[in-house]
């Protein structure tokens, strides 16, 4: 199995656990697709119904350096694993159907949180 067929399927079976959790009934979710894109991968890992509650780590190993937000929430990324603050801030802040891409020398988004 070559290397992109694998991140591939993880990344597939991630995305599938995610949406099952979240239609759990814990709560209320997001409604659309919150997608990210690694630098110049082709993998892209999109979340739909995300609860909106709690802190979210984003599955892509390297973390995420394009987001689309096609929800009808904004959302504010974080580059720690735990929505913490890190040295150069405290998150961006992205608004419903926006998107952002990180510039090439800042580091990338590993975890979000939704605003409701």
């Amino acid at each position: 199995m070559s290397h992109s067929r694998r991140i591939s399927t993880i990344v597939g079976v991630a995305a599938l656990l995610l949406t099952a959790t979240a239609c759990s009934g814990l709560g209320r979710s997001t409604v659309g697709m919150l997608s990210f894109r690694g630098h110049d991968s082709p993998v892209e890992l999109s979340y739909s119904n995300t609860l909106v509650r709690g802190c979210h780590k984003i599955g892509i190993p390297k973390g995420a350096t394009h987001v689309e937000n096609n929800t009808r929430v904004d959302v504010v990324l974080y580059r720690t694993e735990d929505c913490g603050k890190a040295d150069r801030g405290d998150g961006t802040y992205v608004a419903t159907t926006l998107s952002n891409v990180t510039a090439p020398a800042s580091l990338s988004w590993r975890s979000f949180r939704v605003i409701h």
